[in-house]
């Protein structure tokens, strides 16, 4: 039951951002273009992406344990670190470069292009480098 509902829900995602446009570099790189030809559509797509947000996190803080009956397991980090901040700005070049964040790119690898191809690549390797340096304080801890 799992699977399927992680299935349904990802396909309800995917099929979200490809009705919004959100899946368009196009749409993304004019929503950040303030000093030129600026869409604020990505910005109502925000907005209404925050708005179930806090509807759902709401719901779901007063509960022990999801719809599925698995124990949640809510974030309850609330400091700004170091590591928040570099990581936004990583994203954000990320996104402001490409025109695209990991949810779009993966419902444009479906359209067969080669941008959300490499964009889709690159993030992967990003993610194995960044895996190999968060193991490298713990091996240099069991050599010392």
């Amino acid at each position: 039951m799992h699977i399927i509902m992680a299935l349904v829900v990802g396909l309800v995602f995917g099929l979200g951002l490809i009705v919004s446009g959100m899946t368009d570099p196009s749409k993304v790189i004019g929503f950040l273009d303030l000093a030129g030809r600026w869409d604020p559509s990505l910005g109502f797509v925000m907005g209404g992406a925050i708005l179930v947000g806090l509807i759902a996190f709401r719901f779901a803080a007063g509960r022990d344990k999801s719809l599925l009956g698995d124990v949640m397991r809510l974030p309850n980090a609330t400091h700004i670190d170091r590591r928040l901040v570099l990581g936004g700005i990583a994203f954000g070049a990320g996104w402001g470069l490409a025109g695209f964040c990991p949810g779009p790119a993966l419902a444009s690898l479906a359209s067969g292009g080669s941008k959300p191809l490499i964009f889709v690549a690159a993030m992967i390797v990003g993610m194995l480098i960044f895996e190999m340096l968060e193991r490298l304080p713990a091996r240099r801890k069991q050599t010392a």
